[in-house]
């Protein structure tokens, strides 16, 4: 398939749905969840370039962005631009900016839409899709991609389409949201409904054209923020006010369920929003004999139909069923497999109470590296850190701690103050209170640091930057 067609992958994701181990600093598209070595996210990357020759165009969270230029730098992927929204709108105002960018920087292309926490195996059949509907989004129409049905799902909309095309495009009658139980019964024994992958193919400047059409404030508020937007290295970070001033609205919401150009092509393979730990269990291609999903250091004895994960220790259960059980470094979940999609619920009533464990792991990413808290109390934290080959933190200051770093593995450069020195393994250093510092790895192994931190106030947020260069 030739360029014309632009991938646009939809970075963006709260982190509720599978918690523990979606966090909203770490959500579902950056983990590993059907692949013990790619994430959702890279996956999808991947997909992209099976059926495009065009670098893709990502646009996520600004909080998420250096997570999004690590999973690309992994793969060894060159994006188009990382579009940066500064909050969460949902879809319309997301494909927006991204119609915006391909048409000031391409002959109007056409835009595959994939959400990047989306699982999609079979590639060529996706490809086969692709290349049917580019022929009628050329034509000016927006092409959803229908799933043939496996089952009676509840949790997904639908599409119902008149199937009379030849060409395998489909003309789309209406868009369902999530039916009853009776109601999908009946949409999949009448053969005329489709799961809404919401997967779309369509012309830049026909998307906004509808958009101006259906959902004018939207364009108004997106070619406001994207006016103002400025380029920072693969990054393209929006005008804030004016993008924050957006109406959230998805695209089934905003366009395709008032649209007159609506078409759709038939996705027959197996397909998941991944929207659920159930859903995981349901579509593993490896369950053992009695029908469980088990990943990590697991151990079961008389166990059936459960899903079980364990990501840090040895995680056992005997004598259950219909079980999810997930178990991280700092939190477990354990519910009826049935009732696995209510951890949303779980998760809000916790942010309600300030959980950190919402909020991130205790392995926290950033784009030097990463650290972990391993231990915490009144007056002390204990932390690794690891900073890649050629990597620095910023030069910063605390008000309330002072800092021990001692070294176990690689080389750190360390700048206390006026001083500039060196420490390899086994040798440690003192940065007292109120003293500016950095850290950094001149070496070509990772560096691996123990860091002892003491004070009255131990919270991220006491850190005074002088100089980053990642713009933080």
């Amino acid at each position: 398939m030739t360029d014309e067609v632009m991938p646009v992958v939809l970075a963006g994701g709260s982190g509720s749905r599978l918690w523990p181990l979606s966090r909203s600093q770490y959500p579902k598209q950056f983990l590993n969840l059907t692949d013990a070595d790619r994430s959702l996210l890279q996956l999808t990357l991947l997909r992209c370039g099976a059926v495009s020759e065009h670098p893709p165009l990502l646009v996520g969270n600004e909080a998420h962005r250096f997570l999004i230029a690590e999973q690309l730098h992994e793969l060894g992927v060159r994006a188009e631009a990382i579009v940066l929204e500064p909050c969460a709108r949902n879809t319309a105002p997301a494909l927006a900016l991204a119609a915006m960018h391909a048409l000031a920087h391409d002959k109007d292309p056409l835009l595959l839409v994939l959400p990047a926490d989306h699982d999609l195996p079979d590639t060529e059949t996706f490809r086969g899709a692709v290349e049917r509907a580019a022929s009628a989004a050329g034509q000016s129409k927006l092409v959803a991609f229908g799933v043939t049905p496996a089952s009676a799902e509840t949790g997904y909309g639908y599409i119902r389409a008149d199937k009379a095309g030849g060409d395998g495009v489909s003309a789309v009658i209406s868009f369902v949201e999530k039916p009853s139980l009776s109601d999908a019964e009946a949409y999949l024994a009448s053969g005329d409904y489709f799961w809404n992958s919401g997967l779309f193919l369509f012309r830049a400047s026909v998307y906004l054209e509808e958009l101006k059409k259906h959902a004018p404030d939207i364009l108004e508020q997106s070619r406001a923020a994207y006016v103002g937007a400025q380029r920072d290295g693969e990054f393209v970070r929006v005008k804030a006010d004016a993008f924050e001033a957006c109406r959230a609205d998805s695209i089934d919401y905003a366009i395709m369920e008032h649209t007159e150009r609506a078409a759709m092509v038939v996705l027959d393979t197996a397909w998941s929003d991944v929207g659920a730990w159930s859903a995981l269990w349901q579509t593993h291609p490896e369950h053992d004999p009695s029908g469980n999903v088990a990943w990590g250091d697991v151990v079961l004895e008389d166990v059936r139909d459960s899903y079980v994960r364990s990501e840090s220790r040895l995680v056992t259960a005997l004598d259950v069923q219909d079980l999810v059980v997930i178990e991280t470094a700092d939190a477990v979940f354990i519910a009826p497999r049935q009732r696995a999609q209510a951890v949303r619920d779980l998760f809000q009533r916790l942010q309600r109470e300030r959980r950190e464990e919402t909020v991130s792991h205790r392995r926290v990413y950033r784009p030097w590296g990463s650290y972990e808290s391993l231990v915490m109390d009144r007056g002390f934290q204990v932390k690794r850190i690891i900073v890649k080959p050629g990597a620095s933190l910023s030069l910063q200051m605390h008000h309330h701690r002072a800092e021990h770093w001692t070294v176990v593995c690689g080389t750190a450069q360390v700048t206390r103050g006026e001083e500039q020195f060196l420490l390899s393994e086994d040798q440690s250093t003192y940065i007292p209170l109120g003293t500016k510092h950095r850290l950094e790895n001149p070496g070509v192994i990772p560096l691996e640091v123990i860091e002892v931190q003491t004070g009255n106030y131990l919270g991220e947020d006491d850190i005074v930057r002088f100089d980053d260069k990642y713009g933080r």
